[in-house]
Parts: structure tokens; sequence; C-alpha cells
């Protein structure tokens, strides 16, 4: 077993480990889950000091974190605290964010129900030769180069392109789209960007709007002409916010998972081993990395809209709420030797909370599930002996700063042919998106 990833002991004072959460102190970023193991017998319904200085709630145990993530008192309505969703995300995404993930029913539930068509089992499962299609494109691509950075040249590349195929995205219009989209992702959290940020957003927006316009006159059977046809339709704000909360919720979770479960692999060749060996495995193998280190570590905006009580713990009306999934899906109150990753572990599938629960649980969870199988899957074939290109290196680059909404790692280089190490690391593209091929 990896260091990084050793049973924790539950030391240190809760003080510090309080602080070191709440403020995203760097040795809880590279591995949280020694503090989130004190905090689940300790504190585990804590609250938080967080630099935004809205009142915070974190939920550290499996049984709590699956209730709260279905507790109607717990509300995701971001009209209903907009000074605190305001405190917490700014005041210039208040147009893209107006969508299912920050709504109540019955709201959410219509907006749910019109955008579910687009991930119906059978509907992703017709994907499956256009997904592998693309990640064998992808990974041809990296073959030239032999040690690449695997985050830049295929963790993220994979699912913006499945993303571009999904909503109808010509090749010719991807690079425009896709380098505003990175503009608001990268400066969303960043104070300094403020400016930068609106820019972006309205430039996002407008761009947004022209799609669906271009996608009206011009009908096709992608899932954004689907939308505009359906007999339940959208208004256009709702469609732009809906394509908003699908590409950013939809690329980056997938190209995190990617990364993180390449990386634990990587750490455990026997566990790798035991999915060259049998790829049958992949699909189970799927869930279990998803409860091991799931790339959303804790759920988004959500605020009491009452006084509530979970354990000994109250929380008081307008207080946020935060649910830690990574946390939750290593309880050793429900999952067996929770900190050991076992590819061939059974039953995890409805069980993990990495898609969530309840009325909000993830939409895109069956594309998610075919992504990663099918990247786990074209990877292990193609490069059977791949390996990491500097282990004490990869161990520190898990993203940083003070908001925990994604567990991921900058960048992970990696050889993919250790029999020939002459290549240089590959530079972030989206050659291949814009082609699509």
């Amino acid at each position: 077993m990896a260091q990084q990833d050793a049973a924790p002991n539950g030391g240190g004072e809760l003080r510090d480990i309080v602080s070191a959460v709440s403020r995203g102190a760097p040795e809880y970023r590279q591995c949280p889950h020694p503090m989130y193991a004190a905090l689940r017998e300790q504190a585990p319904v804590c609250l938080l000091t967080p630099p935004h200085r809205v009142d915070t709630y974190l939920i550290t145990r499996h049984n709590d974190a699956r209730d709260a993530l279905s507790d109607p008192r717990f509300s995701k309505n971001m009209r209903g605290a907009i000074d605190t969703y305001h405190a917490v995300y700014g005041s210039f995404f208040d147009a893209l964010d107006d969508n299912v993930l920050f709504s109540d029913p019955p709201r959410h539930t219509r907006l749910r129900r019109i955008l579910r068509s687009a991930f119906t089992p059978r509907r992703v499962e017709e994907m499956r030769p256009r997904i592998t299609e693309i990640a064998e494109d992808i990974l041809g691509e990296c073959r030239k180069a032999g040690t690449v950075d695997l985050m830049a040249a295929f963790a993220f590349p994979l699912p913006i392109a499945v993303l571009c195929e999904l909503m109808g995205i010509a090749p010719e219009d991807r690079p425009e789209i896709l380098e505003q989209f990175a503009v608001v992702t990268r400066s969303r959290f960043d104070p300094s960007r403020r400016a930068e940020l609106k820019a972006a957003e309205e430039r996002l927006q407008h761009r947004l709007e022209r799609l669906i316009a271009d996608t009206r006159e011009h009908p096709s059977d992608s899932f954004l002409s689907d939308l505009l046809q359906g007999e339940e339709r959208l208004e256009d704000p709702e469609l732009v916010a809906s394509l908003w909360v699908l590409f950013f919720a939809g690329h980056k979770t997938t190209a995190y998972q990617i990364g993180n479960s390449v990386l634990n692999l990587l750490l455990r060749p026997d566990q790798a081993a035991k999915l060259r060996e049998d790829p049958r495995l992949i699909p189970r193998a799927v869930e279990e990395m998803l409860r091991f280190e799931g790339s959303v570590e804790t759920s988004t905006f959500r605020y009491a809209a009452q006084d509530a009580r979970i354990r000994d713990t109250l929380i008081p009306e307008g207080s946020l709420v935060q649910i830690a999934l990574s946390s939750a899906n290593r309880d050793p109150e429900r999952f067996d030797s929770p900190d050991d990753l076992d590819v061939t572990r059974e039953g995890l599938q409805g069980t993990h909370l990495a898609f969530g629960h309840g009325t909000h649980y993830c939409l895109g969870a069956p594309l998610a599930r075919l992504e990663l199988e099918i990247a786990f899957t074209c990877l292990l074939r193609e490069f059977p002996d791949m390996e990491l290109a500097d282990a004490q290196e990869t161990r520190g680059a898990w993203l940083k700063g003070p908001v925990a909404a994604f567990r991921g790692l900058e960048h992970l280089r990696v050889v993919l042919e250790p029999s020939r190490r002459d290549g240089d690391p590959g530079e972030p593209t989206l050659a291949s998106v814009a082609s699509g091929k």
C-alpha cells in the first residue's frame, strides 16, 4: 500500500485538523483521508471556518452523508440564499448557475425530467463504439510522444470530445467554445480574476445562445437537438445554463477520475495486473475506483433551510452544509478495509456516494461509467507496461487551493512504453478534439 493511503491513526489535535480542512491546507489537499478519519471519529458533524466566513458544517460519516444528500431541510436553491451563494461563488455567475444543480423541486424535477433523456442507459450504450474510437485515436497520438502528461494528453481530451459529440458542436467550432469554457473554469475561484471572469462568462453565454440558435435552424441527432424538438422544452436561458452545467460537471469530474484511477493502479501493480488478466473485471473496478478516490471530494452548494440536528449537532438555519463524499466512501462502518483498493470488490453500485444520492444523483453517471470503462480498457490494452515517470513528483501533483470541490491531479506524467523513453512530455492540446476524430 502506498504511504499516502496508509490507514490513519486519528492522531493530531482536532482544532488543527479543523483549521487545515477549513482553509484547504496543502497537507489536507494532498491527502485528506487521515484527517477525514479523525473527523469521523471525533467530530462527524463539524463546524468549519472557511475563508468565505459563512458558517459551514462538514458531514463525514457515510450514513449521515447519505441521509443529508436527500434531506429536504438542506436546500440547493441558490435563489433562496443568494447572498450566501455570492459569498461562495461570486456575483457574476447567476445566469449560468441557475440550473438543475442549484434548484429544488418542483423546478428541479421539471429540469431533470427533460434533461434525463440524454443519459438513459440505452442512449449511452449506443455511444460505446464512438467513444471507443475517440479514445483509441487520442491514444494513438499519445503513442508518438512516449512520455506524456496523461491529464493533458488523454484524461481531459476524452470527455471533452465526448461532450462535444453529445451536444452536436461542429469540429470547426470546438476550439472557440472550449477556450471560453477554459477561461471561465480557470477564473471561477480566483478573486484576482474577477474582471476576466465577468467578461468570459458573458462571452460564453452569448456563444451558447448562438449554438442553440444554429441547432434550432439545422436540427441533427444530437442531445441538444432533441431538447429543442421535445414535447416538453426548456426556455433558452434554461438551455444555456443546462449546457454549461453538463459541460462543466461532465468533463472535469471524468477527467480527474481517470487520472486518480490510473495513478492508484500504477501505485498498485497487483491490481492493474488483475484487470489486464481479466478485463471483465473493469466495470466492477470502475465502481471501486470511484469509491476509493472519487474526483468529487465534497458535495456542491447546500444550505439549511431550517434548523436541523444531525447526531448531537444543531445546524442552524442559513448555514452551509458540506458533505465529504471522499470521507463517506472510506467509512469503515460501511465498507470493509476501506483504505485498500480492491478491484474485485463486489456490490458497490448503489452503496458508494461518488455520484451522490437522492433527487440530485448525478444525471451523467451512466455516461461517466462508460467513459471510465472504455478509458481503462484502452489504456491497459494499448500500454500494458505503462509506468509513472516520477512517482515522487506525482504524489505532490494533487490540486491545491482552499476549495475542495474536486479531488484530482494537476498533471500525471507517465511512460507509456518503458522500452522507449525518448519522447518529450505531451503538451496540452485541443487538436484531437478540434479535428473531430
